[in-house]
């Protein structure tokens, strides 16, 4: 997934001397690096940032003969990117679900995002994730936009053995979650599941409709759901969305299908939001805790 930022950082750790680093000799390495990072999805004002930092780390520099130049760069590559991860907020889901267990209250979880991200396939994977771990699910088809849209969660309900709360298509999303809500505190539901209508970022009344579903049901959580294959969009989704529905933490979808990498790095750098997990595949299975250290080793590898 990460094969050309890892071909990029390698490059740069090589083609340094073991000498006093000058500015001009790190800028002609750093132009390569930086096309890289671009060619790597990873966004334009994120890739001006860690080139500007690995810059910084490095004029001046001067390393002992023993010391490994490759083994130097990497470390100092390491902590940059690394820094990225650690200023974001920590997230410990099941925690704060065992919490609100305690006050004998639903933990509720919002998804956003717009079409085509696998945001219901997404719903259904967290679910099973959640049955696994003995809790108990209930989904709000509040999605009553596209066609469609209240079948196929529904059918992921059938298949995971869960309730499934919907209404006509045309009715009011924030009505549905509401419902779902109330069914979750009668039957002493552990967790609370809202799919919304895929929206695009720029489309302000379906932007407000949401804004209207967190008014109205209060949730414990906020979730965007990112396609790792958007690019640089999915940077320009991530901040609109920030924007409207000041989202909580982040899931990445479709890491499997030849993602060049970027925008894990981009979105965490722009939004200060944790990824909580990243997705791949059509398995219930698929979708697996985002740990930024193994990314980081990847990448540094």
């Amino acid at each position: 997934m990460f094969e050309k930022l890892k071909n990029a950082l390698t490059s740069l750790s090589t083609s340094v001397t073991q000498k006093t680093l000058t500015e001009s000799e790190i800028e002609k390495v750093l132009w390569d690096f930086e096309i890289a990072l671009l060619e790597s999805d990873v966004a334009e004002e994120v890739v001006d940032g860690l080139v500007g930092k690995v810059k910084n780390e490095l004029i001046g520099v001067k390393l002992q003969r023993s010391t490994s130049t490759l083994k130097y760069l990497n470390e100092q590559l390491s902590q940059i990117i690394r820094k990225y991860f650690s200023e974001v907020n920590k997230l410990d889901l099941l925690q704060l679900i065992e919490e609100k267990r305690g006050q004998r209250k639903p933990f509720i979880i919002v998804f956003l995002g717009i079409n085509g991200t696998g945001k219901t396939t997404t719903v259904a994977k967290l679910t099973h994730f959640f049955k696994k771990r003995g809790h108990s699910v209930v989904l709000s088809c509040s999605d009553t936009h596209r066609p469609g849209a209240i079948e196929q969660l529904s059918e992921h309900a059938n298949c995971l053995d869960v309730k499934a709360v919907y209404q006509r298509y045309g009715a009011d999303p924030a009505a549905v979650a509401r419902d779902t809500v109330a069914y979750a505190n009668n039957h002493d539901i552990d967790i609370v599941m809202v799919d919304t209508a895929g929206r695009m970022q720029t489309n302000r009344n379906l932007m407000d409709e949401v804004s209207k579903i967190i008014r109205v049901i209060k949730p414990d959580l906020r979730i965007f759901i990112g396609d790792a294959l958007a690019g640089n969009d999915a940077v320009s989704q991530a901040k609109e969305f920030l924007k409207y529905t000041g989202f909580d933490a982040v899931i990445l979808t479709k890491v499997d299908a030849d993602s060049k990498g970027g925008a894990a790095l981009s979105i965490t750098y722009t939004t200060r939001k944790p990824i909580i997990f990243v997705g791949g595949g059509q398995s219930y299975d698929d979708l697996t805790p985002f740990k930024p250290e193994e990314f980081i080793s990847t990448l540094l590898n």
